[in-house]
């Protein structure tokens, strides 16, 4: 089950190599930045099976974010709790204290310490383009930082998180900020050749509640299609996902995994990194790789 994203993602990244950079069902409309909020209420917000409490600015805090389960993670240091000041955000107000994320963030759970801290360099050097925001953070984090925050989501356990579902038609749905809801008023629309994942629940999801995942739908043969690429490369088209990331995209070496992944986050690390480190120290071109 954990290698269903990530194969329709394969699946359903564009067949060019300017298309590849950015496939349009993966991100928000550009120029879309943080959802505006409503006027804080005071009133006390709760999600299923915690005993806290926290008010809707509480739980919108970047350096102060929500931990509502915090017996059931290890101690989460300062950087990851509550980020840097202005100069860094809590590291789990968006990825979360499971280190799951959500689909317009990365999935960092079980993902070698090695690896994350690679990629907070290569954003801090330019060498890996995309989230803005990344860029600024690693640029004001300093190395024992990089460690600290990638040891930790390095320990976490890789959850299910995204459940599949190939389906011809679709909720309807909107941005609200950079995050992909169901549209209020309800509704459905064909599904195209689109991969459109949204939350189990909108309010849980916008209460930061690392126990909500999300829906991903994708249209019939998608799960097909990308577990034949992601095994023989597409009958020699690439490069086939198991010769790096394993047979069972369980990783290998400082090779992230890939299994478990939301299909976005994985469709975006894809289409925007332009290179895979690997554990020699060397790296490979992706973008390539993807244009089938």
């Amino acid at each position: 089950m954990r290698v269903l994203c990530f194969t329709i993602a394969l699946a359903f990244l564009p067949g060019t190599l300017a298309a590849a950079e950015r496939p349009d069902w993966a991100f928000p409309p550009p120029g879309v930045t943080g959802a505006p909020r409503p006027p804080e209420t005071g009133e006390l917000k709760r999600v299923p099976g915690s005993t806290r409490t926290y008010t809707q600015s509480q739980i919108d805090s970047f350096n102060d974010p929500p931990d509502w389960f915090p017996d059931e993670h290890p101690p989460t240091p300062t950087i990851v709790a509550h980020g840097k000041g202005p100069q860094v955000r809590a590291c789990v107000s968006c990825h979360l204290s499971t280190g799951m994320g959500h689909p317009e963030n990365s999935r960092l759970a079980g993902a070698p310490s090695g690896y994350i801290v690679r990629q907070l360099a290569d954003f801090a050097s330019g060498a890996r383009k995309g989230a803005a925001n990344m860029l600024t953070f690693s640029r004001a984090m300093t190395a024992d930082e990089m460690k600290t925050a990638a040891d930790y989501f390095a320990a976490l356990p890789v959850k299910r998180w995204t459940r599949v579902i190939e389906a011809d038609t679709v909720p309807k749905t909107y941005f609200l900020g950079t995050r992909r809801m169901p549209l209020p008023a309800g509704g459905t629309e064909p599904i195209g050749s689109r991969v459109i994942e949204i939350p189990e629940s909108p309010e849980r999801v916008e209460q930061r509640d690392p126990k909500s995942g999300f829906v991903a739908y994708a249209p019939p043969g998608s799960l097909a299609k990308g577990q034949f690429l992601v095994a023989s490369g597409g009958d020699g088209k690439t490069t086939a996902c198991t010769i790096c990331h394993g047979l069972a995209l369980n990783g290998l070496g400082e090779v992230p995994d890939l299994a478990g992944g939301g299909c976005c986050g994985t469709a975006k690390c894809g289409s925007s990194k332009k290179i895979a480190v690997i554990s020699s120290g060397s790296s490979i071109p992706h973008s390539p790789l993807l244009s089938l």
